[in-house]
């Protein structure tokens, strides 16, 4: 959108006077009013400048109009383009900034026709079919938000349905187990009443007897008094039998009522540890979108450098302590600072060095094999744990394990970009960590601990297969690659460009693999001094590269070596 500020001339602006602009030279890069302009359309070193309208000027998207022809560290204008970094340069940026970068050409080369050639057309046409191809990959997404809306009232409804039949089937089996207490129990209490009742008559009976056999004493004759008391015998023997009786039976058997609760109903409270599980089956998407063009057109600028511009230049050798020289390096690690993190497997132990490859202190000792390590963010690295299934973040800084990640398998390679954590298991499957919630997803492809992030693409080498393998972040597979340069790789790693180093420890050798997996290149060997490579980083902000490497003792022991490993810029 064009913007509505008012533009005034810069000449007359520097001297105080707001006069409106009426033109822009696209060379000297400022505004003329009318009577500015026409000195400037008349002098020989300008007559020839490309102006425009200062109304067109404003029709510009404003990142454009920010984009100047003057380098604004030096203040000089562009001349020359550097194909390996594809920006331009002024003079003064070839020696400050470029000296090693060997495809430079003039910029004017580069500019040459550049509205008029078919790249713009290209792009006019991609720019078109991607907003298309946004709009209908919109609407997809609103429709499957719709379908995800009414797949989630669905499942409600399933869930409540499934909840009200249970609810309804315990109602029932409670209404039942209830039904049979009540008759139990009033089966029960009839029985002891009507005995209470039969017990109470005789109570009654013998009670009025004994009111009797009071009377009998203080008033009846003999006779009366002999006779009585053998009615009175014969009654009272006669109750002693009945209670003896009811005693002997089951009478007084103490008849407790008590329920036993079903088993297979307990165990819900035992093994039931939720209501069932949420499920996003993951299908093909039914989506269809325009196929972008074939990019082997031209194009506007040249691309980063070709497999064959990658050169090496060596910059330095870790400096090992004569104690320390026992190191068997799994991993090296170029953190943003330009400091070095070495992995010992010998010692179990994380170490660091400086800039200048000097040792500087340890960071932690674990209590199990490290396999492998990476940096993830700021202070922190990662480094796995294999037999323990264990992948820890190490605060490099606090010199402390700060967390613990359990693994289903074993732990052997590890990358990160950061905001995902990459965990394979030797000859075994992928693991991926969100690093926000720790969640985990398992990928089914081909593990091993070689394995690297990039730009969302997850790259392993395989030692026993000596192969190369390039996977989405989602496990789909882009492509192998198998060459007799490669052979036993241990070390694996890219650069800004996407470019896939190898460390080929059967060749002792470094090679690198082109983005698409289709070349590659050797670029160290045994002969720049590479004995028994195994760990290699890069850092891909500064073009830094580590990788390890056996060396001679120094101290003149003859045949003995020690593990170090070399520095390199790309």
């Amino acid at each position: 959108m064009a913007s509505s500020v008012k533009q005034f001339c810069t000449i007359c602006h520097d001297d105080g006077i707001s006069n409106s602009a009426v033109t822009w030279c696209t060379e000297c890069e400022i505004f003329f009013c009318e009577p500015c302009q026409k000195p400037h359309s008349k002098s020989r070193l300008s007559k020839n400048h490309k102006t425009m309208s200062a109304e067109n000027y404003q029709k510009i998207p404003t990142f454009i109009r920010e984009i100047s022809s003057q380098c604004k560290d030096h203040r000089k204008k562009f001349e020359l383009y550097c194909s390996y970094h594809a920006c331009p340069c002024c003079v003064q940026c070839t020696t400050d900034k470029h000296q090693k970068c060997h495809d430079m050409k003039p910029l004017s080369d580069i500019l040459k026709q550049v509205k008029s050639s078919a790249s713009v057309q290209l792009l006019e046409t991609d720019l078109k079919d991607v907003k298309e191809n946004l709009d209908t990959a919109i609407k997809y997404l609103k429709t499957r938000i719709s379908t995800i809306n009414t797949q989630k009232k669905k499942a409600i409804e399933e869930i409540q349905k499934t909840r009200k039949s249970i609810a309804d089937y315990l109602n029932k089996l409670e209404q039942t187990i209830l039904d049979d207490l009540e008759f139990k129990h009033s089966k029960l209490k009839l029985s002891m009443t009507t005995l209470v009742e039969q017990m109470e008559q005789r109570a009654s009976k013998m009670k009025q007897i004994q009111s009797e056999f009071t009377e009998m004493t203080k008033h009846a004759t003999e006779l009366q008094m002999y006779i009585g008391l053998r009615e009175i015998e014969k009654t009272t023997s006669q109750t002693a039998k009945y209670i003896e009786d009811l005693e002997s039976g089951d009478s007084f058997y103490e008849k407790n009522l008590e329920v036993k609760i079903s088993s297979a109903l307990r165990s819900i409270l035992k093994d039931v540890k939720s209501f069932g599980d949420v499920k996003m089956n993951t299908a093909s998407s039914t989506l269809q979108i325009k196929t972008g063009r074939n990019y082997q057109a031209q194009h506007l600028v040249p691309k980063g450098p070709g497999i064959d511009h990658i050169k090496l230049s060596f910059s330095k050798t870790l400096i090992i302590p004569e104690d320390m020289r026992t190191l068997e390096i799994n991993a090296t690690l170029i953190l943003p600072n330009g400091k070095f993190v070495i992995l010992d497997s010998n010692k179990s132990q994380l170490l660091m060095f400086s800039n200048e490859g000097i040792f500087i202190r340890e960071i932690v000792t674990f209590t199990d094999g490290p396999n492998g390590a990476c940096f993830v963010s700021q202070n922190t690295v990662a480094v796995t744990l294999g037999n323990r299934k264990q992948t820890t973040l190490v605060d490099i800084e606090k010199n402390a394990i700060i967390e613990r990640i359990e693994f289903p398998h074993e732990c052997e390679g590890v990358a990160s970009d950061g905001k995902t954590l990459v965990i394979s298991e030797d000859g075994g499957q992928i693991t991926t960590v969100n690093l926000n919630d720790k969640s985990q997803t398992i990928l089914e492809v081909i593990g091993t601990d070689c394995i690297s992030l990039f730009q969302g693409k997850i790259y392993c080498a395989v030692y026993l297969e000596s192969k190369v393998y390039c996977y989405k972040i989602t496990g789909e597979p882009l492509w192998t690659f198998q060459h007799q340069y490669i052979a036993k790789p241990a070390g694996i790693t890219l650069d800004m460009n996407g470019f896939v180093y190898i460390v080929s420890n059967e060749n002792e050798s470094i090679v690198v693999v082109s983005p698409d997996g289709k070349t590659c290149k050797k670029i160290l060997s045994e002969a720049d001094g590479i004995d028994d490579p195994w760990a290699i980083d890069i850092n891909r902000e500064t073009g830094m590269m580590i990788v390890s490497s056996e060396i001679s003792n120094d101290s003149g022991a003859s045949g003995a070596t020690y593990e170090t490993a070399f520095v390199y810029e790309i």
